[in-house]
């Protein structure tokens, strides 16, 4: 684990975490950190740990062993002000309407009854649903529903936001949406833990990662940490000529006018390109590019599915 200076403690904080549930082992001896005002990708394929590992942290289960810290404490209902959770099971009062579902959970996070009506139509607006303010939640459609349960879960400018898929089954245009809610929640300080499967939005925004499988981690660090504990760097080439063997390099896809090199560790890209010009390759493109977590996903989880 990461050492932590002094007075820079993480806002989570898990150490040697253990869940069993009667003999079954679903985490195992589990650590990790998330940092202030990180955006930090909480990863994994169904059934690895993830939803666990939440409900754990925010009290629901009790562990066997280890710690689950939030701000140096064990989390309590009446800290629950200060974090906003969005659950991958949506849970709001459908019977009532929109702007009193919203209103009355701003009452619960502190807000007064005028602030926080008014702080949901300005919501309600931003995300186009300004005219189903008094629509019964069971009338909206599922992704108008999230939309909702989004905005419940920012309000008061929460310091940790637990949000889990919060895109899933968005189109395009209302998953940018989303995405910039969520990166002006953190121009104002929040800390994001993010659960999800859409592995370019991980690229995209998160700092650090963390991938579980059968109750322990995987892989745990930056991105670029990720991608290199799966693997060196690719080039891909396009070209006139013959690409030569090297020991800089394994060609692992070769085509007439196209190539795909794993460059050996130790190896410098720059040289490569530099002796393939010398040995009369004609080189139109030369890319290079680490593994992509997609690729880091399937390699991790994909006899998994095969299994299934």
């Amino acid at each position: 684990m990461d050492q932590v200076p002094p007075g820079d403690e993480p806002i989570v904080r898990i150490q040697n975490f253990r869940m069993d549930f009667g003999r079954t082992t679903v985490i195992r001896d589990l650590s990790f950190d998330i940092r202030r005002g990180e955006t930090f990708g909480f990863l994994g394929s169904n059934g690895s740990g993830k939803t666990t590992t939440i409900r754990a942290l925010l009290g629901i289960y009790q562990p066997t062993a280890g710690t689950l810290h939030i701000d140096g404490k064990p989390f309590t209902p009446e800290r629950g002000s200060r974090l906003g959770y969005l659950p991958e099971e949506r849970g709001l009062y459908k019977k009532e309407s929109v702007i009193d579902v919203m209103t009355y959970f701003g009452r619960l996070k502190g807000l007064a009854k005028d602030a926080s009506k008014s702080w949901s139509l300005d919501y309600l607006e931003r995300v186009g649903l300004t005219d189903k303010a008094t629509t019964r939640l069971d009338k909206l459609s599922g992704g108008q529903q999230q939309k909702v349960q989004l905005g419940v879960t920012i309000m008061n400018d929460p310091d940790l936001l637990i949000l889990d898929e919060p895109t899933k089954g968005f189109d395009p245009v209302n998953r940018r949406l989303l995405m910039d809610i969520i990166e002006d929640q953190k121009r104002k300080g929040a800390t994001v833990l993010m659960v999800t499967h859409q592995m370019e939005e991980v690229e995209r925004l998160c700092d650090r990662v963390i991938l579980l499988k059968n109750g322990g981690a995987e892989a745990y660090g930056t991105i670029s940490e990720v991608q290199d504990q799966f693997g060196g760097t690719t080039v891909r080439m396009r070209y006139s000529g013959t690409v030569p063997d090297s020991p800089d390099y394994e060609v692992t896809l070769r085509e007439r006018n196209y190539a795909e090199l794993a460059v050996n560790e130790g190896a410098d890209e720059s040289r490569i390109l530099r002796a393939l010009v010398e040995d009369g390759v004609a080189v139109r493109s030369f890319e290079t590019s680490k593994l992509s977590l997609d690729d880091i996903f399937l390699r991790v989880y994909g006899d998994e599915n095969e299994a299934a």
